[in-house]
Parts: structure tokens; sequence; C-alpha cells
């Protein structure tokens, strides 16, 4: 678990590092388009070191709002904040996780956050409406689990800076119809920012791409060990499988489901209606194992 965290906190580090580098030269590209001279440059740098201070800072606020996250209550969702309780002693973290609900009938979960200290546990009202009190505590032990490993700021980090990415892609790709080379200026000094145009390019093309590979790598492999390590705090193993065929068997699409925070959720949140469609949605593609992988391995435990 130990050589986990500290690869998880590698890996965020090198994440910001290439987000910094691939938000400086798509700013670049765009600005220096938009002939805006060598002051291009000092503006793509400093773009990119402020989106990812505030990608990393914020990223657990971003999620929930993206959401549309509300704090949980004892008077309201006293089961769950019971369980977390419970499981605080077994898992051995010394900051509880703040809770919160969405209000969805589609049961699901996901836990966020830069750090344990900082971290958070979302649940649907779905998931505490259609699961027992075992099948909640083997969910909530899973979300535990991806707070100890330092999951939640991988997967958060990606999750915000991935979005960010895409978006900003999205929007400065139009700036190409709107300016472009200077071909009057100097060619030697055409030459040297010639380089950072085409590598800004060339990422301005292939982030999205990246980005959605990246998510799917980070959060496949982190499920099996998640659910492993969920069964060490809750010796139970039964009460995660049963909770995983449930949330896979409902058939509700939650509203606030979007590409970038897919990978953070239990299961995928885009269901289909079909069979056919959800063993599509399980393949090499889709940024979680499939659900019969996952208890496959889970049973394998006991």
């Amino acid at each position: 678990m130990f050589k986990n965290i500290k690869k998880n906190k590698l890996e965020s580090g090198f994440i910001i590092a290439i987000f910094v580098i691939v938000v400086t030269l798509i700013v670049y590209y765009v600005c220096h388009a938009l002939r805006l001279g060598t002051i291009s440059i000092i503006v793509a740098f400093a773009f990119s070191i402020t989106s990812a201070w505030g990608s990393y800072y914020y990223s657990d606020k971003i999620v929930l709002s993206i959401n549309r996250a509300r704090p949980a209550t004892k008077q309201e969702d006293l089961k769950i904040v019971n369980i977390l309780d419970a499981l605080m002693i077994t898992s051995g973290l010394t900051s509880k996780p703040r809770l919160y609900v969405v209000d969805d009938d589609q049961p699901n979960a996901f836990a966020t956050g830069r750090n344990p200290e900082n971290a958070v546990i979302c649940v649907t009202t779905g998931l505490l409406n259609k699961l027992d009190y075992y099948e909640l505590e083997g969910v909530i032990a899973h979300e535990l689990s991806h707070i100890k490993n330092y999951d939640i700021r991988l997967s958060c980090i990606v999750s915000v800076m991935v979005g960010f990415v895409v978006m900003i892609s999205d929007i400065f790709s139009r700036a190409l119809f709107w300016g472009g080379l200077d071909n009057d200026r100097d060619n030697d000094d055409n030459k040297g920012k010639g380089i950072f145009m085409v590598i800004g390019l060339i990422f301005l093309i292939l982030s999205p791409i990246f980005g959605s590979l990246m998510q799917l790598a980070l959060s496949r492999k982190r499920e099996f060990l998640a659910d492993a390590t969920a069964v060490e705090f809750t010796r139970n193993p039964e009460g995660l499988i049963s909770a995983l065929q449930k949330l896979d068997s409902d058939d509700n699409q939650l509203a606030s489901a979007n590409s970038a925070t897919a990978n953070m959720y239990i299961v995928n949140p885009f269901k289909s209606n079909t069979k056919e469609g959800r063993k599509k949605s399980s393949d090499l593609w889709s940024t979680h194992p499939s659900i019969e992988d996952r208890i496959e391995a889970l049973r394998n435990l006991q």
C-alpha cells in the first residue's frame, strides 16, 4: 500500500508538470496566432501556472459543484454518517472525510480531494435508498480506500485538468480561423517561434485524446486495489459484491454525469439499457473494469 501511495504522489506531480507544459504550448500557439508578439510565451506560462494551481487547490470544490452535491446531515443521512464513523476505526485514517449527497436515483458514489485531510465522499440518494447496511458499508469502505491510497488526489487532478485541457482545446482551436502567422516578421525570429508553434498545434489536436487515455489508465487499475482494501476494512466481501451487482443492474441515468468526472465513480455512471450496451461499456475504452472482473477478483480473496 505504501508503495502505491508513493507512486500516486509521484504521478500527481508528473501529471501537473505535463499539464503546465501542454497548456503553455496551447495558449502560446493561440496567442501567437493572434499576433500578440513576444508577450505570448509570458501570457501562456502565467496562464498555465495559475490554472494548475487552481485545479490542485480547488479540484474538490470544482467536482462537487459539477455534480451539484450538498453536504450530508445527521438528520437526513444518519445511516451513512454512522457507517463512516465505524469505518474510520478500521481504516486507520486520522482525518474524517466530509460527506456529500447528490440527489439522483442512480446508486453511485465517489471520493475526491487533494489529500486525506481535505477528502470528500459523495453518494447519491439512490445509493442510500437502494442498498442495505452492509452494501453501503462496502461502498463507503471502497471510497475510503481511494482516500487512504491517495487515489483521490490523482483522479481529481486528472479529472479537472483533463476537462480543462479539453475545454480550452475546443475553444482555442477556433482561434486558428481568426488569425495566423505574421509572415512579415523577421525570418530568424519566426524560425525559433515556429518550433513552439508546431508543438503547440500538435498538443492542441492531440491533448483531448491524451487526456482520455490518461483517465482510462489511472482509473481501471486502481478500482481492483480499492475493492481489495475495502474488504480489509470490512472483512465482508459479500457486502461489496452485492453492492456492485445492484449498482451494475440499475438502469437509472445520472443527470450530473460527464466524461471529465466519470472515472471517479465506483461504477461507470453512463448506463446502457441493453445487456449488449453494458458489455461494450466495460471494454478497453471504459473508465472502469467490468463488474464481472471485479466480483471475480473479490471472490478470489475469500
